[in-house]
């Protein structure tokens, strides 16, 4: 569904991450795992159309989107929920979740779908984002990217700033999504929560990938368990 072929991306004339590679397949859930600064939110920017690329393809279900702005990458059925959540604190669940469906009117099927996956939702229809916990606007803003109904969805660290059971509680969502027939890459600074839901992974650092294979191989590697796993 998604294959990434020597992609560079930064800023100001600088890459930030170099001749980056990796694939993912239709129905996988796929981390890319890396420190705070490896690169891991400018990758998926850049991917999604809202940081510029400077070389390397983005093959989306065999089509080239490297370079296409944001909105009509998310019309082909990308979607993008990113770290900051960017919510409007003072649209209300129902606004942000009807926004989500845009340029289509939101459809009562994929509302259901949301709202039943997310019940907290449903209970705070009518209230502003900007009065939500941080755990329940995670929800909105997965919510939000949902209601486009996405072939892929592609998430930057959703625990940030979470306790430990929201946080498992958000990749318990991602779990049935995935079971659901949803593709799914996904970065993660915690990166055994990641492990336990994610079919593959890469590591990314200073920009580069320096590992790939199955979640259970990146357990077992030494490099992965000293860096990320604290395991010696």
């Amino acid at each position: 569904m998604l294959e990434v072929r020597g992609f560079s991306a930064g800023y100001q004339g600088n890459d930030v991450v170099r001749d980056i590679s990796f694939h993912v397949e239709k129905g996988e859930a796929v981390m890319i795992i890396g420190s705070n600064g490896a690169g891991k939110t400018t990758l998926f920017r850049a991917m999604c159309g809202l940081a510029p690329a400077s070389a390397g393809e983005v093959l989306f279900k065999g089509d080239d989107i490297a370079g296409l702005p944001a909105q009509r990458i998310v019309r082909r059925g990308l979607g993008f929920v990113p770290a900051e959540r960017h919510l409007f604190p003072r649209m209300t669940v129902q606004d942000h979740l009807s926004l989500g469906a845009y340029p289509k009117r939101p459809d009562e099927e994929t509302m259901k779908i949301v709202l039943d996956l997310f019940p907290r939702l449903a209970e705070r229809r009518r209230q502003h984002a900007g009065t939500m916990s941080g755990g329940e606007q995670q929800m909105l803003a997965m919510g939000r990217a949902l209601m486009s109904r996405p072939r892929l969805l592609v998430l930057d660290e959703p625990t940030t700033g979470l306790s430990p059971k929201l946080a498992h509680e958000a990749y318990a969502a991602l779990d049935v999504l995935k079971r659901d027939g949803l593709t799914i890459l996904v970065a993660e600074q915690q990166v055994p929560l990641a492990m336990a839901y994610s079919d593959r992974g890469y590591v990314l650092e200073n920009g580069v990938i320096t590992l790939e294979g199955t979640s259970e191989a990146l357990a077992a590697d030494p490099r992965v368990r000293s860096a990320y796993l604290g395991v010696t």
